[in-house]
């Protein structure tokens, strides 16, 4: 029998403290395995929006069970040795409880893509960097010393002991559709993440598609990846309209090899508007607390 989903929550980082780590604590009490922020300086012109990293530190200072972790870091903006270090420092606040997602970056220069200037990247270029800068993360976060020279990041002698709680490294959680982004994350990634959003197609096809070529990237390198995971929101499918709509999706693509669902905490005006009934009965069902 196919086993259901577990369910993680995308929070915002558009509220101050202390009312932001009131939400990640309700998050935690909801149930929810894991709660996942966006790594962005701004996205699509929204105001305010708080730095990832620095908020999760922050939620992992006023939790104690859920899994925090950004969905996805972009390379668009960050080093990965100063993005290691936070990593590390993270990790030990929350006691092994965080988790990296890692994606190639977005090219919206409303969001992060041109804030630091220079020429757009191409979209090789953009590949390329992605693959070199989860190589030199994962390198740093293994330890304890660290030099690298690549064509895009350089680390010279760096030092990252004591290193993480969790070991060998803190989990990286792969953003990679296309065969490079599928290589990178069967060669570095405990889990793996996917929208069902591609245009014009179903969004099962779309997502059990994507499974079977992450499946032979796999085979090709030797290893498995357990977690996978659907982010949701952007495929127009009704998730939340119901918990039994929740119930049967979740199902279906527990069936193509789908391991956990991220549902965005839900916001009033925009396309994540839902019925806040409605989340807390799904993670009431399905959460971890069940």
């Amino acid at each position: 029998m196919t086993s259901t989903p577990t369910i993680g929550t995308v929070m915002w980082p558009m509220r101050s403290w202390p009312e932001a780590g009131d939400l990640w604590r309700r998050a935690e009490d909801l149930g929810f395995r894991h709660a996942w922020v966006y790594d962005h300086l701004a996205w699509r012109g929204e105001t305010p929006w708080y730095d990832a990293y620095t908020t999760l530190a922050a939620a992992a200072a006023v939790t104690s069970r859920v899994r925090l972790g950004t969905l996805v870091t972009s390379p668009n903006f960050r080093h990965p040795v100063p993005t290691a270090h936070a990593i590390k420092t993270i990790d030990h606040v929350s006691g092994g409880r965080v988790s990296i997602g890692i994606g190639s970056g977005g090219t919206r220069r409303a969001s992060d893509a041109g804030v630091l200037g220079g020429d757009a990247w191409t979209p090789h270029e953009r590949a390329s960097r992605f693959a070199e800068w989860v190589e030199l993360l994962d390198l740093l976060l293994r330890g304890p010393e660290t030099t690298f020279e690549g064509t895009y990041y350089t680390a010279r002698e760096v030092v990252t002991e004591p290193g993480c709680v969790q070991r060998p490294r803190v989990p990286l959680v792969i953003a990679g559709d296309g065969p490079r982004g599928m290589h990178v994350a069967a060669k570095y990634g405990t889990g793996w993440v996917t929208s069902a959003n591609a245009g014009g197609r179903a969004p099962q096809d779309i997502v059990r598609s994507r499974l079977a070529a992450l499946d032979a990237a796999c085979e090709a390198e030797g290893r498995t990846i357990d977690d996978r995971i659907l982010m949701t929101g952007f495929s127009g499918e009704p998730w939340l309209e119901s918990p039994g709509s929740f119930a049967d999706l979740a199902g279906r693509y527990a069936e193509l090899g789908i391991t956990e669902i991220a549902l965005h905490w839900p916001r009033p005006g925009t396309r994540f508007e839902a019925d806040m009934k409605v989340f807390e009965a799904v993670a009431a069902e399905h959460g971890e607390g069940r």
